[in-house]
């Protein structure tokens, strides 16, 4: 089966590089619908068998715009295991504010996830996203076996890289080697075991978008 994950549409502290984290949820940009459109388009056709997101707004937004445009009835389910990093008293912080203040906590955070510890700030260890995240994605695989099996899971940059790097195997130092993923970008991963292994399909794919993307399609 397969895993459809959708990172949701940019924001307006996207745009502005805020840490927005598992509780702050800025609205999507008004651009960001048409992006969520695209999408749809691209994916119409898929015969999907669920479509699961995030509790925050954006991310619910983002698959539900989605779902719209594919034509489809399926309900969007609410997945609190899809939610974002818990980023404690960094959410809502401009990225350089941030940086100023917690530089080992941001440059880990980024650049060495094995070395990261969020006490500081309160907030989520990478081992605790990765952990919630197989196990949707596990359950998913059991609900889900059959080799044609399709589901569209709605999440976020951070909780995605962690999740996804987790489910192919990467060890923590690894585990965002792929690079971010960019706003409304389509990663597919793949299992043939119900969960016990997946391997990558598409990473980061947004040629539908039609555009270049610019620095803070990525943040």
């Amino acid at each position: 089966m397969q895993i459809y994950f959708v990172r949701h549409g940019k924001t307006e502290w996207n745009l502005a590089s805020k840490f927005q984290g598992g509780h702050g949820d800025s609205p999507l940009l008004p651009e960001s619908y048409e992006d969520i459109k695209k999408l749809g388009n691209y994916l119409k056709g898929t015969k999907f068998r669920g479509i699961y997101a995030s509790p925050l707004k954006r991310a619910f937004d983002t698959a539900q715009g989605a779902q719209q445009t594919m034509g489809i009835s399926l309900p969007v389910h609410v997945e609190e295991r899809l939610r974002e990093f818990n980023l404690g008293d960094l959410e809502g912080m401009k990225f350089a504010d941030a940086e100023k203040k917690y530089p080992k906590e941001i440059d880990d955070f980024w650049n060495h996830a094995d070395l990261y510890d969020p006490s500081k700030i309160h907030g989520e260890t990478y081992p605790e996203v990765i952990a919630r995240g197989k196990d949707f994605a596990q359950e998913m695989a059991k609900l889900y076996p059959n080799k044609n099996d399709k589901i569209l899971a709605v999440s976020h940059g951070g909780a995605l890289c962690a999740i996804m790097g987790g489910l192919l195997g990467y060890p923590l130092a690894e585990i965002r080697k792929h690079g971010g993923l960019s706003n409304t970008s389509l990663t597919i991963l793949e299992t043939d075991d119900e969960g016990k292994t997946f391997h990558k399909v598409v990473w980061n794919e947004t040629s539908y978008l039609g555009r270049k993307l610019g620095a803070t399609d990525s943040l």
